[in-house]
């Protein structure tokens, strides 16, 4: 029975990726911080089945301890502070985290059990002000975050525990994917919640920030079965996921109402701009400068030929699809709230 460690195991992609484990036969542990109320988020449902460790990325010694109890033939390395809008209002606990963390977890495996097969959750963030379109794994960085110059850090340093001591250390640069799990702080989670409280009549309309800035969008379900082929690969290489596809903010938010049972038309521009439903004239959408990135990134689109013909992955779920499922649950949870 193969054993593997993720941190970041209460996340969206954490919860995904043991799922996955589990129904292949792995044993999986998962790190945990500790906190005053225990709180396993996105795998309560599964918890029984999950050897919880309690450590954390700044504490090397903490994640010694995790290694040595694992024994783990896999080690996925999920755990961030991944939301770009706070890595401006926290950039010293995200370098903390998502850099300095990555070079604690490297240490921990190449002293305890140096032949473990070590995947890091690296972002097309790290791409920022794109230098060629669309990005594949040989497309130069340009970060235009906190967060992104973080996950750079723990990009490169993956690359270099590689090359300096033969470790079995790969990155997945993995493009956006959301699902029903994703956070509420996220935009895709925003909107889709959004859209689901103002079919059931509490809540008015939504603010978003810029809606023409364009992402790649797919589903975290299918993006963790990419991080375990990853580390089945016969070598540790990198790899692009992603959907060869980009769509604007504007459309997630579309395609989003349209699953609500609303259909947008938009007036004005920038900052003026309004989406309305196209029957009842009602304002579903404004836009708020408020939500603008102090460095916008516009446009990010991946090609992930690589990954497809070297591992045969390739995505299941559609676009129209994850918005679909996202609207369907935000749908059932909002009405599981106010008692419908």
């Amino acid at each position: 029975m193969k054993r593997a460690l993720i941190t970041g195991i209460t996340g969206q992609d954490g919860s995904y990726l043991a799922e996955l484990l589990l129904e292949k036969g792995y044993q999986v542990y998962g790190i945990m911080r500790r906190k005053s109320v225990v709180d396993y988020g996105n795998v309560d449902h599964i918890r029984q089945k999950i050897h919880f460790i309690y450590a954390d990325m700044t504490d090397l010694v903490s994640l010694v301890h995790a290694m040595r109890v694992s024994q783990a033939d896999e080690v996925y390395n999920l755990a961030a502070q991944s939301f770009v809008g706070t890595s401006w209002e926290q950039p010293l606990a995200t370098a903390e985290i998502d850099a300095m963390g990555v070079t604690n977890m490297l240490e921990a495996i190449r002293l305890v059990k140096p032949d473990a097969h070590f995947y890091q959750a690296s972002t097309s963030e790290m791409f920022g002000k794109v230098r060629q379109v669309p990005q594949t794994e040989q497309t130069p960085f340009y970060p235009r975050s906190p967060y992104g110059v973080a996950k750079l850090y723990g990009y490169w340093i993956t690359k270099n525990y590689r090359e300096s001591y033969g470790m079995f250390a790969c990155s997945g640069i993995l493009f956006n994917h959301e699902s029903e799990r994703r956070g509420m702080e996220f935009v895709t989670r925003k909107i889709t919640h959004a859209a689901a409280r103002i079919k059931a009549g509490v809540q008015d309309y939504v603010e978003l920030g810029n809606l023409d800035a364009k992402r790649d969008w797919g589903h975290a379900k299918d993006y963790v079965r990419a991080m375990w082929l990853l580390l089945q690969n016969p070598t540790p290489e990198d790899f692009v996921i992603a959907t060869n596809e980009t769509r604007t903010v504007r459309e997630f938010a579309e395609a989003a109402f349209r699953h609500a049972g609303f259909s947008i038309v938009w007036e004005g521009e920038g900052v003026d701009e309004v989406g309305k439903d196209s029957v009842s004239g009602r304002t579903l959408v404004k836009v708020n400068r408020e939500f603008y990135r102090p460095a916008e990134v516009e446009l990010l689109w991946g090609n992930p030929a690589k990954a497809e013909e070297q591992l045969g992955w390739k995505r299941e779920i559609t676009f129209d699809g994850l918005v679909e499922r996202m609207v369907k649950s935000d749908m059932a949870l909002v009405a599981a709230q106010i008692g419908k």
